[in-house]
């Protein structure tokens, strides 16, 4: 049986850390060097990207760990572990805290990468209204833009569908204007509601 379809059905098809019957993934718990039923769980698209720090944590979504922590499997036992130090300026996060037992090995993997000791701030593509921008997004210059080694300036009001975020700089997206792909600061962006 494939790692995946064993992961599905202990998990019941729900995901082991919300139990929300939603689109699965498997999930590695890092770090690893290879991929068994006791470093990788079952989880949805919103546990994930919210472990990923690509979404906002969201605290209330969380107590679900008040149950999951107690899972025999390793893997949730550190996802649960981490996440609710990311929590730990909530009290039911802090209550948990001082009831989760790991044993030593599991503290030390539980610790590896550092994870839990990031607050919950997650650095998020904002444009110059403060509104998240995601790839695939609509945006609208809200200034005059000259593009550096070109002779096109983008005007105010210029429309920019389908963006991209640019990974490691939040203050960055990259869009087309007039079929070339240009570097755009969040700063002089505005999203444009559907």
């Amino acid at each position: 049986m494939k790692l995946n379809e064993l992961l599905l059905e202990r998990s019941g098809n729900k995901c082991e850390l919300c139990q929300a019957a939603a689109t699965l993934n498997v999930y590695e718990v890092p770090p690893q060097s290879y991929a068994d039923q006791d470093n990788c769980i079952m989880v949805c698209e919103q546990c994930q990207l919210q472990i990923e720090k690509k979404a906002e944590l969201d605290s209330n979504h969380w107590r679900c760990l008040t149950e999951s922590m107690w899972s025999e499997i390793p893997g949730v036992q550190i996802v649960s572990w981490r996440m609710l130090n990311r929590l730990k300026q909530e009290s039911w996060a802090m209550d948990n805290l001082d009831m989760i037992y790991l044993n030593d090995e599991a503290l030390t993997w539980a610790k590896a990468t550092g994870d839990h000791d990031n607050d919950a701030a997650v650095e998020l593509h904002r444009d110059s209204n403060g509104a998240v921008l995601q790839n695939g997004d609509t945006i609208v210059l809200t200034k005059s833009l000259d593009v550096k080694g070109t002779t096109l300036n983008a005007k105010m009001g210029t429309v920019v569908k389908n963006i991209r975020l640019v990974e490691d700089n939040t203050e960055q997206i990259e869009g087309k204007i007039e079929g070339q792909l240009i570097v755009i600061l969040t700063k002089y962006v505005r999203k444009q509601n559907a």
